[in-house]
């Protein structure tokens, strides 16, 4: 994909940011670590018949969307209200960093959030006090790489965009300076 999350985070966010909150140092400005991006699995597997072939199926998904091979999370402990047992399979979380974080962020930003339904904007309360994005999507067909043959089930997932960053407030900065779609007060 474009290079474009790079060049706009260089040309337009890093300078601005700079000029806005008076860093004298490169580093010291506020920077997108990692996305994290999770599906929870624990119900879909607690119903399903074959739930090997079910958690080969969701963590296919999650490879093609991502690029890279999810780890498989298991249970801490064994809560019988939900049927789950110590060691059993819960969830599916990739981490992504540079190029491939990259490359996520541009098609998040751009394919992704247009193709959702009634999408009106990030809210603002999505951003924690550290600074963090978090953004939960309920259908991932939304991504191009799944097409509507191969999705056998309709699963949601999380995403978690790890800000470097002193406060919200320069957190919030940063997504508007990369262009991401915040709602408006």
């Amino acid at each position: 994909m474009k290079d474009s999350y790079k060049k706009q985070y260089e040309e337009i966010a890093k300078p601005a940011l700079k000029k806005q909150f008076k860093y004298s140092n490169d580093l010291s400005v506020p920077r997108i670590q990692k996305v994290v991006i999770n599906i929870g699995i624990g119900r879909i597997l607690a119903g399903a018949k074959n739930s090997e072939e079910t958690l080969k199926h969701l963590s296919e998904n999650l490879a093609l969307i991502t690029g890279q091979q999810p780890a498989i999370r298991p249970s801490r402990t064994s809560i019988s209200n939900f049927k789950v047992r110590q060691g059993m399979p819960v969830g599916l979380k990739v981490t992504l960093r540079g190029k491939r974080m990259e490359d996520f962020i541009y098609k998040f930003i751009n394919i992704v959030l247009p193709r959702v339904r009634d999408f009106w904007g990030l809210a603002l309360k999505n951003i924690d006090e550290k600074g963090n994005l978090s953004y939960g999507i309920k259908d991932c067909s939304v991504f191009p790489e799944i097409s509507k043959d191969n999705l056998a089930l309709t699963t949601g997932l999380e995403i978690t965009f790890v800000v470097k960053a002193r406060n919200r407030e320069e957190s919030i900065e940063l997504f508007k300076n990369l262009g991401f779609p915040l709602e408006k007060n």
